[in-house]
């Protein structure tokens, strides 16, 4: 099993450029599915998640075609209603195609998701959305079973704000028969991109990136071509490793205004940083102060981000609060920092104290996933000695050959296979 191999305290400078957005990749390639036609998508980052959703679509029967960082697809029929297991347990992202083989099939068999083990996260609100649509749901021990002759457009309240319900009951109005209302919807970035495009290609929704989005549904879809907005997770992960380790890290290619809530807290803690059009320059200040985060829904403090940050505050001077709201269990890598020297207690699984600044040192560690496992990246950086992260499949599968574009600003990190 691959493994990260890192020496700790080297000063980083230089550019990073962040790539596409998974999270609006991924939603693009399902809707994709809606289509007969082919649509080409651009600024696709080389990704373990978007690897196997692409695996997963093709044993569906789509076409694909993949140079560089641009994909073609072409889904002309879904051979097969039935989800492959062993692709499915891989990623959650098997939930954003259940609206497109539904449309298309009138059934759809899904075997429970993988991806992170961050907490539960039921799907609930997915069976109780396509019961909305007038879809028969039927659940048993190893999968869920849907089966519509065709949706009917509805009304549904989402009970908590959710992304991946957003998205995948958005798609689906689409093609619905008469109007769809969705409440309480969530406002994240990818949403208003995802809902450009399906608009361009005959889809009729307007409202996307407010909590009232309106579908009005139509007969046909068309494919075309995508740009995918750049990935701010990524953006955020690499400013703070600038504010942790850099001598003037500039993170090109982003959208700084996805990402106020962080530059919010940079300015409470007195990070130097510059905001451009499409960049962040950022370096590491000599004191940081203390700060209290609580992650929520967009434009609040970005869940994917709590972890990275925590590792910030590790270094910052008093007592921070960190208060997770999205996902409960998600805090329980901070017992690795605390292995690292760090002085964290866990208060319950939603909030953890951090007292700081502590020195770190290098550690033989697990990453638990994905974003905790970039996080381990950051404290293995800033870490007196030696640190090794297994379990790196994790972190592959969010970030493109990371210790590659790490080096190029002078980390030493290395993959060891």
């Amino acid at each position: 099993m691959s493994k990260f191999i890192i020496k700790g305290e080297q000063v980083l400078r230089g550019e990073i450029k962040v790539n596409g957005a998974k999270n609006a990749a991924l939603k693009i390639i399902a809707a994709s599915l809606l289509s007969e036609g082919e649509i080409s998508i651009n600024n696709v980052p080389n990704i373990e998640e978007i690897n196997r959703l692409l695996e997963l679509c093709e044993s569906m029967g789509s076409v694909v075609n993949r140079i560089d960082g641009q994909i073609k697809m072409k889904t002309e029929k879904i051979k097969d209603a039935n989800l492959n297991p062993d692709l499915v347990k891989k990623i959650r992202a098997a939930l954003l195609l259940i609206g497109p083989i539904l449309i298309r099939r009138g059934e759809v068999r899904l075997p429970h998701p993988g991806g992170c083990a961050i907490g539960q996260r039921s799907i609930d609100i997915f069976i109780d959305g396509f019961r909305k649509f007038g879809a028969k749901v039927e659940e048993n021990e190893n999968d869920y079973y849907f089966k519509a002759d065709k949706l009917e457009g509805m009304e549904f309240v989402f009970p908590k704000i959710s992304v991946t319900a957003t998205e995948v009951l958005m798609m689906s109005a689409t093609l619905a028969r008469g109007k769809t209302v969705l409440k309480n919807c969530a406002c994240e970035p990818e949403i208003p991109a995802l809902a450009e495009y399906l608009n361009r290609v005959g889809a009729k929704i307007s409202g996307a990136g407010t909590h009232t989005i309106v579908i009005e549904g139509v007969d046909k879809l068309g494919a075309g071509v995508y740009e995918v907005i750049p990935d701010r997770v990524e953006a955020g992960s690499f400013a703070i490793l600038g504010a942790l380790c850099g001598d003037s890290v500039k993170v090109t290619g982003c959208r700084p205004d996805h990402l106020e809530s962080l530059w919010c807290m940079f300015d409470k803690m007195g990070v130097e940083y510059k905001l451009g059009d499409d960049f962040v320059e950022v370096k590491k200040s000599k004191k940081i102060k203390a700060v209290d985060i609580v992650t929520h829904e967009y434009p609040g403090f970005i869940t994917d981000l709590q972890q990275p940050f925590t590792v910030l505050l590790t270094q910052a001077r008093g007592v921070s609060l960190v208060h997770e709201t999205i996902f409960e269990g998600r805090l329980f890598y901070t017992d690795k920092l605390n292995q690292m020297g760090a002085k964290i207690i866990m208060c319950d699984p939603h909030r953890v104290i951090i007292n700081g600044p502590t020195e770190l040192h290098g550690r033989h560690l697990e990453s638990p996933d994905l974003r905790a496992g970039f996080a381990l990246i950051l404290a293995g950086l800033a870490a007196h000695g030696e640190t090794v992260i297994d379990n790196i499949y994790q972190i592959d599968r969010g970030y493109e050959k990371i210790e590659e574009r790490l080096s190029n600003l002078g980390a030493q990190i290395k993959r060891i296979d």
